[in-house]
C-alpha cells in the first residue's frame, strides 16, 4: 500500500508534515507513505528542503496520493507540462486535496459537480473553477476528500488510514499523536469529520 503526498516548491509544511506523520502510524508490513515531488528536493514557504522520496509517477500509480498545499499552487496549476504529468484516477486510487491542493484537483477536472473544501486563501480561485466550496474542515464523496485549514490535514490522513485499513486504525493512529489529556476529545472530534463519509461508502459498498 503506498500513499504518496504530492509536495510542490512552497509547499505548507503543517499540510504535508502532518499527514505524512499520522500516517506512519500505520503499522504495517507494505505501508508506505512518500513525499512525492516533481524535483530531486523542494523548499517550503519557510525554507526548510525536503528531499523527495518518490517521484510525479509514483505518485501516479500510488493506491492513495494527498496534493499537498503551498504557497506557489498558482503556479503548478499553470504549468502544463507539470499538470499532464498528474495522471491522477478516482476510480483507482482514493484522491485527497488539502487547502490550495483542491485547486490542483479542481484545475484537474477531478471535482466536477462535487463541493470541496479549501482554505480562506484559496476560496475565490477554487470558485472561480466552478467548484462551490463549503464552510467545514473536511468533506468527502466515493473516492475523492478536500480538507481546509492546515489543522485539518489530520482528517484527510485518518480517512485515508479508515477507508484503507477501518476505522479502527484511524482512531490508534489519531489517539497515539493527539495531546496527552486530552486523547479522547481529539479522537471523537476526528470520528465526527470523517466517519459520515467512510461509513457512507461501506454501506453504498454493501448494497451493491
Amino acid at each position: 500500500m503506498h500513499i504518496a503526498i504530492l509536495t510542490f516548491d512552497g509547499f505548507n509544511e503543517l499540510d504535508s508534515l502532518i499527514a505524512l506523520g499520522i500516517l506512519t502510524r500505520v503499522q504495517k508490513p507494505g505501508w508506505r507513505v512518500s513525499i512525492a515531488s516533481p524535483t530531486p528536493k523542494v523548499r517550503s514557504m519557510n525554507g526548510v528542503v525536503l528531499e523527495a522520496q518518490a517521484s510525479l509517477q509514483d505518485a501516479c500509480d500510488a493506491d492513495a496520493v494527498i496534493v499537498g498545499s503551498g504557497m506557489r499552487t498558482r503556479d503548478v496549476v499553470a504549468d502544463p507540462a507539470l499538470m499532464a504529468q498528474l495522471r491522477l484516477d478516482p476510480a483507482r486510487q482514493l484522491l485527497g486535496a488539502q487547502c490550495s491542493g483542491t485547486l490542483v484537483l479542481a484545475k484537474l477536472g477531478l471535482l466536477r459537480d462535487v463541493p470541496a473544501c479549501t482554505d480562506l486563501t484559496t476560496k475565490p480561485w477554487v470558485e472561480e473553477a466552478g467548484i462551490a466550496i463549503l464552510n467545514q474542515p473536511f468533506f468527502a464523496r466515493g473516492n475523492v476528500a478536500t480538507a481546509g485549514g492546515c489543522l485539518a490535514s489530520q482528517y484527510l490522513a485518518a480517512w485515508m488510514i479508515a477507508r484503507l485499513e477501518g476505522i479502527g486504525a484511524a482512531e490508534n493512529a489519531m489517539h497515539y499523536v493527539a495531546p496527552v489529556g486530552e486523547k479522547e476529545e481529539h479522537v471523537a472530534r476526528m470520528l465526527a469529520n470523517i466517519a459520515p463519509y467512510v461509513e457512507g461508502v461501506f454501506a453504498a459498498a454493501e448494497s451493491e
